[in-house]
């Protein structure tokens, strides 16, 4: 290499480095650029392969829960965690509001039916905490409600972890500012507008009363059996890489050895297909 090229690569090093140091004592980092990102996640998802197949050979049970205010990038995350490994595996439950039947049962009942059973992985896109916040701040259950349930869940946690389930609590922190940005950005943009629901405006200025939500949330569940962990979501690519790399280090995992893949020669050619006149999709592209 040439005293140029050493020089460059010197310099590139400082100026990495300061802007990591910069980063520490401000908070704030520049945003990750797509080729650093899609070279990180490719890397990751490689990683969620092998852990499937171990999830699969070991028969473990792993539930995984994601909470967070609205905008904090609950569903990238997700899609980012699953969108390179089998739906049957790593399976995503986005439970609707409650029937007028489940309202009647054990408030955590219609959760447990869909909790892992050996080889899976369930994500929750909101989960039985619902109770401890939107159910609390919109006034759609009772303070003693509320109550009973911050007492009962480490319970039931509990009881989940001596069952064998691995259980993962990701809470995605996100600023007034940037949660601002975002909700506005899906009433702008058309692939985005279904994501802002009616109940999403009516929370728009309860940001206090959440904050408390979660406040009181974390004091009663956040378990040495049960921990909560707190991701930072004000950059929405540094989230997803974060998240998947902690839950890659908290579940331990090997590579499940597998005989290398060879296609076989296949024969052409015998089948003489019928002339039918098949209804092409038009090719505008």
């Amino acid at each position: 290499m040439g005293k140029k090229h050493k020089h460059e690569d010197k310099q590139g090093k400082l100026e990495k480095q300061e802007k990591l140091e910069a980063a520490a004592e401000t908070g704030v980092q520049e945003p990750l650029s797509s080729k650093e990102y899609n070279k990180e996640l490719k890397r990751l998802h490689v990683e969620l392969v092998k852990l499937q197949r171990w999830v699969v050979h070991k028969g473990l049970k792993v539930c995984i829960v994601f909470e967070g205010r609205d905008g904090a990038g609950k569903g990238g995350t997700i899609k980012a965690l699953t969108e390179r490994v089998s739906p049957r595996i790593f399976r995503v439950v986005a439970l609707p509001a409650p029937t007028e039947r489940e309202k009647s049962q054990m408030y955590v009942q219609r959760y447990l039916n869909h909790l892992p059973a050996a080889g899976e992985i369930v994500i929750f896109d909101r989960s039985w905490y619902n109770r401890a916040g939107v159910e609390r701040v919109m006034g759609f259950c009772a303070p003693e409600q509320v109550e009973k349930f911050l007492n009962q869940a480490p319970l039931v946690e509990k009881a989940m972890v001596e069952s064998g389930i691995i259980l993962l609590k990701y809470w995605l922190e996100v600023s007034p500012e940037e949660q601002e940005r975002r909700l506005r950005d899906r009433i702008h943009d058309g692939r985005k507008i279904w994501k802002l629901s009616p109940m999403d405006v009516k929370s728009y200025n309860r940001w206090d009363d959440y904050t408390q939500a979660r406040d009181d949330m974390f004091t009663h569940t956040d378990t040495a059996w049960a921990p909560w962990f707190v991701a930072r979501s004000e950059d929405k690519k540094r989230v997803r890489l974060n998240v998947l790399n902690h839950i890659l280090s908290q579940i331990p995992y090997e590579d499940v050895p597998m005989e290398k893949v060879k296609l076989p020669k296949r024969k052409i050619g015998k089948y003489k297909p019928v002339n039918y006149p098949f209804k092409f999709v038009d090719e505008k592209y």
